[in-house]
């Protein structure tokens, strides 16, 4: 079975690293520019376009007056904006334009992309389903088979879903029978879903139709299924508006949604969130509740017995709650309550007291990341020193054996029923492409299922290392470092540094085909497990949030230092990336200390900490930043926000700056702000400019075509501006 969990919402998406198609300008020809009197690093001239100033615009945040004369470009829908964003992208790609490698890039990104991709099998009714890609599909394909050795047949394809490629797939929800699959579809990027339902018997698209679905599972039960949305946006408002009054419902299938019952909603509490599943055996209705991306309420109801009403479990938002599955009465719930590193308990639905609580596999040193139920035991992934290790425990909790992975690295999507022999996960590390193994419970073997062939690369030829250096607090940070084998540590590499650093979110091992294009030119590619992250626990998240969150960003410049210091690059050899929260540490870091940096690569960032809770579902992060309305935590956001930190006269590094017009999870104001700050302060030759994309968000879903063009932009931009004379055939 899949796992049963009902996590907090998670906000921010951790995608390695996500591009784009076309040049944000539809209509526009790139031309392939050659210049034979080209160098490495030479300085191109930027025609940057003039950004209105509005001096009037002064907020007052209680004894402080804050000019915030961009604010004009929050308003996405204007005209104005939509011709900025157009005259940035024209200077934008005037600028790559001149890179005469950037077509060579974009070749060998794709000569690499294109090799076949296969998701972990899942069991659903009695049949096999998994996603694939056959290479350069712009969406992954939904397959399903009757057994493992049966013909698959395709279930749903996105790539049909748009002309352009840029409508995918999100949630999924088969019903208990197998007759029926409903499923979200996402357009241009958007956090918004619509859900559709496909007869598979058949092959029909049914008349059911849910609009304004977001951050909802799909959860089934008799002849329907529960789900989670939002009430219909006031025009013009789908993309920022603030999302309140999120609500569970049950729709019954062939009727409107206008006939759905609503299950679960507190009009009190206009922010908050609701999840539900219904457990494997039908018999519970599991809810949870949050209003932030940290902590949970948690609920249920006996579908058999008819119960009405919900039972609460838990109601204060002071720990995590995820409901694994239940066993009999019994509900196994995966909480950090008493266990910062987490541990596995067993709630009686008969007496659901705290008094009653048992636990069943205790708190370790490891953060427990997962729980399955598969093969009779139960199956727990740990993260050590930000790898990914996988136990095999008694039903019990007792402690049974390890299952032997490849390397260090990181297992994901482990699968299997309770009671079949047979389970599925895979595996992936930065050199070693994501393999689906299957393993045999009786045997206590894992064997290869689906390995990819990416054809022109030796991962032989590579290494990586993880090395632990000490921040400016004196605290370890680990750090992994990828290169070629052999490669001389002269100071001169060119490197990317990438980092994240929040919510809770671990950064571990993948791997990447657009770093590869790095590693195979002599560069390093290096990855910090800074503060703010769960690597090590809450104590981690804990040391990089609220007043805090100074230590993420102390963290990153140390890792930065220990590449300089120990040879492998310098500090005009370093570029940093980072996406989403990540973007703003890329931002909080290049304004603190710009001289460290020579390329700063900002990915649909958080930058504007005054503001960015005004928006969508940015209300959820108060948790990891805390609010500008608070006297104490203001003083200390605006002490970091990128947005309010750009000086005048400051040389900053080569800075691309990433977003897209769709994305409303991270909205591109904080970007559009962000940049025109730079422009209107930054002082020398770097370049400093912003890459809009069209029918994107904010990185789930994008089409491969726009991976890759995307990607070669900003790796062209990257290693011109490092001065990497790069080489191909």
């Amino acid at each position: 079975m899949r796992r049963f969990e009902l996590p907090v919402l998670t906000i921010f998406i951790i995608c390695c690293i996500s591009c784009q198609p076309n040049n944000g300008e539809e209509g526009v020809n790139r031309p392939t520019m050659n210049n034979n009197n080209y160098q490495p690093g030479q300085v191109i001239e930027v025609g940057y376009p003039d950004t209105r100033l509005d001096t009037t615009v002064v907020e007052k945040y209680f004894n402080e007056r804050i000019e915030d004369p961009f604010r004009w470009l929050e308003d996405d829908k204007s005209n104005e904006t939509a011709s900025w964003v157009k005259k940035q992208n024209k200077a934008t790609y005037d600028y790559i334009d001149q890179i005469p490698f950037r077509d060579a890039i974009a070749y060998r990104l794709e000569e690499l992309w294109n090799y076949e991709k296969f998701s972990t099998p899942f069991k659903e009714a009695g049949s096999y389903y998994f996603y694939r890609n056959s290479g350069l599909q712009n969406q992954s394909v939904l397959y399903g088979s009757s057994s493992l050795e049966g013909e698959s047949e395709v279930v749903l394809d996105p790539n049909s879903f748009s002309n352009d490629g840029t409508s995918s797939l999100g949630a999924l929800g088969f019903s208990k029978d197998g007759k029926y699959v409903a499923y979200g579809v996402s357009e241009g990027g958007s956090d918004w879903r619509t859900i559709y339902v496909k007869d598979l018997n058949t092959g029909a698209k049914l008349s059911d139709k849910i609009k304004w679905v977001k951050f909802s599972g799909i959860s089934w039960y008799k002849d329907g299924f529960f789900y989670s949305r939002y009430p219909a946006p006031k025009s013009g408002d789908a993309l920022k508006g603030q999302n309140k009054f999120h609500a569970l419902y049950y729709h019954k299938l062939g009727t409107a949604q206008e006939k759905d019952q609503l299950i679960f909603a507190d009009r009190r509490k206009p922010k908050m969130n609701v999840g539900a599943r219904v457990t494997e055996d039908n018999r519970f209705l599991v809810a949870s509740t949050s209003e932030s991306t940290s902590n949970n309420r948690l609920y249920f109801k006996d579908l058999s017995a008819g119960d009405d009403s919900f039972t609460p479990v838990v109601e204060d938002l002071t720990h995590n709650f995820w409901v694994i599955d239940n066993i009999g009465d019994n509900l196994l719930v995966q909480t950090n309550h008493n266990a910062p590193n987490y541990r596995l308990i067993s709630i009686n639905t008969k007496k659901p007291e705290q008094a009653f609580w048992e636990e069943i596999i205790p708190e370790s040193e490891n953060v427990l990341e997962s729980v399955r139920l598969a093969g009779g035991k139960i199956v727990t992934r740990y993260i050590k020193d930000a790898s990914s290790v996988l136990k095999v425990h008694s039903l019990k909790g007792d402690f049974e054996y390890d299952i032997e992975l490849p390397t260090k690295g990181t297992v994901g999507g482990f699968s299997g029923e309770k009671d079949e022999n047979i389970a599925f996960y895979s595996f992936t590390s930065y050199t070693y492409p994501t393999t689906v193994f299957k393993y045999d419970f009786t045997t206590k073997k894992s064997e290869i299922h689906r390995q990819p062939e990416v054809k022109g690369i030796n991962p032989d030829d590579y290494e990586t290392k993880q090395v632990f250096y000490e921040s400016k607090d004196g605290t370890k940070i680990p750090m992994f470092i990828t290169h070629k084998k052999g490669l001389e540590l002269d100071g001169n590499n060119p490197t990317l540094l990438y980092g994240y650093g929040g919510f809770n979110i671990s950064i571990k091992p993948s791997f990447s085909v657009s770093n590869m294009v790095l590693l195979e030119q002599g560069g390093i590619y290096a990855v910090a497990n800074i503060r703010g992250g769960g690597e090590y626990g809450q104590k981690w998240h804990d040391g990089g949030r609220l007043l805090n969150k100074q230590n993420v960003f102390d963290d990153f410049i140390s890792a930065a230092e220990y590449l300089i210091e120990n040879n492998y690059t310098s500090s005009k050899k370093l570029a940093i990336e980072g996406r989403s929260n990540g973007g703003l540490l890329v931002g909080a870091c290049m304004t603190q200390r710009p001289d460290l940096f020579k390329v700063a690569l900002p990915a649909v960032g958080v930058l504007d900490m005054l503001r960015y809770h005004t928006f969508t579902i940015g209300h959820f992060w108060k948790t990891d930043y805390g609010l500008s309305t608070d006297s104490i935590q203001f003083q200390y956001l605006l002490n970091y926000s990128p947005l309010h930190n750009v000086q005048a006269g400051v040389e900053y590094p080569a800075t691309l700056v990433t977003t897209a017009d769709h994305d409303d999870r991270v909205v591109p104001a904080h970007s559009f702000k962000f940049i025109s700050e730079l422009q209107r302060n930054h002082e020398g030759e770097n370049p400093v400019l912003i890459r809009v994309d069209v029918s994107a968000g904010h990185g789930g879903g994008k089409p491969t075509s726009m991976l890759i063009a995307e990607r070669a932009d900003i790796m062209s931009f990257m290693m011109h501006n490092l001065g990497v004379d790069v080489l191909y055939d």
